[in-house]
């Protein structure tokens, strides 16, 4: 994808047909600078910037007017419904600790209605001196719109280029992936399967791909490339195939699997081993806890802020981070036990 065209004040000038210093005035945005201007000619400045989704230069900006010490955090999903507490609040927590440290506040960014937008017809954006963006799911129009820009953000989560490298802070999936196969392999599991999705966002390539370069002389006997299938749906797949350990990518389905299995009267970790790729808040059933990986989220959305922080103050270039996810060691992972008959 080839980068857009940075926009300039001149640009916005030459679209609104006014002068460059009209534009600053109504960036500017002081009640001295609006009483200057007729309410026309600032409302078609004004649309001209809603409709190309101009963002002043972080630099210009602080030689007019200093920077608002305000950083924006947007995410394309609802932060705050109890059902994404888990996945949310750890990244709310870092970011607003490393704000607070550095003297910014925060502005959350809700895109102003349900077809959330970084680029709205509201400009709230500028607000801003910079803003962290997070959530699993992304839009790589915005996404490349950003990079070619000039406001200064930061990716939680590792992104592709868009048109241009994305400054991120992610997890190192792919390599803690590879680590609990090559346990498995060590406990003697050669009969392993899959359940989750292997294509979408980079979070999801990097656990896929960690799998799949670390299974190596095991076999994969059987993948299921879905998530939220029917628990006993996917205990019969994993039965059938002899699998003696199965991989996840989701929590939800770990628990409904194994609770499943405990139904038929299997016995986890010996009938069937369960790992999860990546750990949750809530990942400790009664009397269960699953082996898994944690995922850094506080250390995460800390360091993107930090980093976020340098680009605005430093115009620091452009950085991209991995932290390490380390293993949880957890009791369904162990030596597997041959059985001449299961319960089905």
């Amino acid at each position: 994808m080839a980068p857009t065209k940075r926009l300039t004040q001149k640009d916005i000038a030459q679209l609104a047909g006014v002068s460059q210093a009209t534009v600053s005035l109504v960036l500017n945005g002081t009640s001295t600078s609006r009483n200057r201007i007729p309410d026309e000619t600032r409302e078609r400045v004004e649309k001209v910037i809603r409709d190309t989704g101009y963002v002043a230069d972080p630099v210009a900006r602080r030689m007019v007017k200093g920077l608002n010490r305000i950083l924006g955090v947007f995410t394309y999903e609802p932060a705050f419904p109890l059902e994404q507490a888990d996945f949310f609040t750890p990244f709310l927590f870092g970011i607003e600790e490393a704000a607070q440290s550095l003297g910014y506040d925060l502005l959350l960014l809700t895109g102003a209605g349900r077809d959330r937008k970084i680029f709205g017809q509201n400009a709230r954006l500028r607000l801003a001196d910079g803003c962290v963006i997070l959530g699993r799911r992304f839009d790589n129009t915005e996404l490349a719109r950003l990079v070619a820009g000039d406001f200064p953000f930061v990716a939680v989560g590792r992104r592709d280029d868009a048109g241009g490298p994305v400054p991120y802070v992610g997890g190192d999936y792919a390599p803690a992936t590879s680590a609990l196969v090559e346990r498995a392999k060590a406990l003697g599991h050669r009969r392993i399967a899959y359940v989750g999705l292997c294509e979408g966002a980079e979070s999801t390539l990097d656990r896929w791909y960690g799998f799949s370069r670390a299974v190596g002389e095991a076999e994969l006997v059987t993948s299921i490339f879905a998530v939220g299938r029917p628990a006993g749906e996917v205990l019969d797949v994993l039965l059938a195939a002899d699998a003696t350990c199965v991989f996840f990518t989701e929590l939800a389905d770990a628990i409904r699997v194994e609770q499943e299995a405990r139904a038929r009267g299997l016995v986890i970790p010996e009938d069937l081993s369960i790992v999860v790729l990546g750990n949750h808040i809530r990942a400790e059933e009664p009397g269960r806890r699953f082996t898994s990986f944690v995922i850094p989220r506080e250390a995460m959305a800390r360091a993107a802020t930090e980093m976020l922080v340098r680009r605005v103050e430093n115009d620091a270039p452009i950085e991209q981070l991995l932290l390490p996810c380390d293993p949880v060691e957890g009791d369904t992972l162990g030596i597997p036990v041959s059985k001449t008959k299961k319960t089905r």
